[in-house]
């Protein structure tokens, strides 16, 4: 048994298809099947179900490769407790966050962090919440940041900043008139959000449950985001369709076109989110992680409240 056989069966268990496993391991398809069938052989025991066009995991299988995961990770861990023994800033950090985070943040972000630590780079990874999860547990990621509540076993997590929503329209739109809105008067509005996958989209929904219900003539609106961005609304909304709902650190001086948009706060106490960081408990290097969360904290960011003295959430394994 070997790395690379635990490497392969994870990988087909991931892409349930055999051809697409020997992609994202870098081999041929027959080198990856005849390890595979190696190691099947070796155990005694069927590990996948091969049909027609997809594979499946057999009952023992699914044990097998969830260990095989555990096994590849602390196989990791030894690698960076190697290369990283001397200095735990020494050496890129494979950082994920949320579509909603990452494009306000990163950019505050890396000068904070090549003023305190210029010789750990970042590699930078957006995606879903429960992708990045995925890419954090299987070790492809070393931390991410998130959105609050976020639960998942043997990850520590550390709230960073809190921030409110305010709604974005053009300059010219009717209720720019009002000081604030109300939610009945976002009701009445063709209001975009994110479509499926998006965290914020739930909240979203949470503060205005009727905003999904309206379209722009012979347009869906929350068809046409299917994949989108908030940058993509920023867009929509500025070329007149429709109005929006934006996390503060997305409404920035160098982030909005003052000149096609403003932005009111809802009439009722606003809501909030909070954004975190996550990281395996295994991880190795806990004075990294606790850098990044520092730098993080004295970034820039438009319209966020730091959260102090919250100490780290360490769940057990389930």
């Amino acid at each position: 048994m070997t790395l690379n056989e635990l490497r392969y069966i994870v990988a087909v268990a991931q892409k349930r298809h055999f051809g697409h496993a020997a992609e994202a391991c870098y081999v041929s398809q027959p080198t990856l099947s005849v390890a595979v069938k190696k190691l099947e052989e070796e155990l005694g025991v069927g590990l996948f179900e091969r049909g027609q066009g997809e594979v499946s995991l057999t009952a023992a299988g699914e044990r097998i490769v969830a260990q095989a995961q555990r096994v590849l990770e602390e196989a990791g861990t030894i690698r960076q407790l190697a290369s990283q023994s001397v200095d735990q800033l020494d050496g890129p950090l494979r950082v994920g966050a949320i579509y909603t985070v990452g494009p306000y943040l990163f950019p505050k972000l890396i000068p904070v962090l090549n003023s305190r630590a210029g010789d750990m780079s970042l590699i930078i990874k957006e995606n879903f919440t429960a992708n990045l999860t995925e890419q954090l547990k299987q070790g492809e990621l070393d931390v991410v940041v998130i959105s609050l509540p976020y639960e998942e076993p043997g990850i520590v997590t550390r709230p960073l900043y809190e921030e409110s929503f305010s709604v974005l329209m053009r300059v010219n739109h009717p209720l720019a008139a009002h000081d604030t809105i109300s939610v009945d008067q976002l009701e009445k509005e063709a209001v975009l959000i994110l479509g499926e996958g998006h965290c914020f989209r739930e909240q979203v929904k949470a503060i205005c449950p009727g905003c999904l219900q309206h379209t722009n003539g012979e347009i869906s609106l929350q068809k046409s985001l299917e994949g989108g961005s908030l940058e993509t609304i920023r867009y929509m909304v500025a070329s007149g369709i429709g109005i929006s709902i934006l996390p503060d650190s997305a409404i920035g001086g160098d982030s909005l076109r003052w000149d096609l948009l403003t932005t009111r706060p809802l009439t009722q106490e606003s809501p909030k989110r909070c954004i975190a960081m996550a990281w395996r408990k295994s991880f190795p290097r806990p004075r990294a992680v606790e850098l990044l969360g520092e730098s993080i904290r004295a970034s820039d960011l438009n319209g966020v409240s730091l959260v102090d003295g919250e100490p780290a959430v360490e769940l057990a394994v389930g």
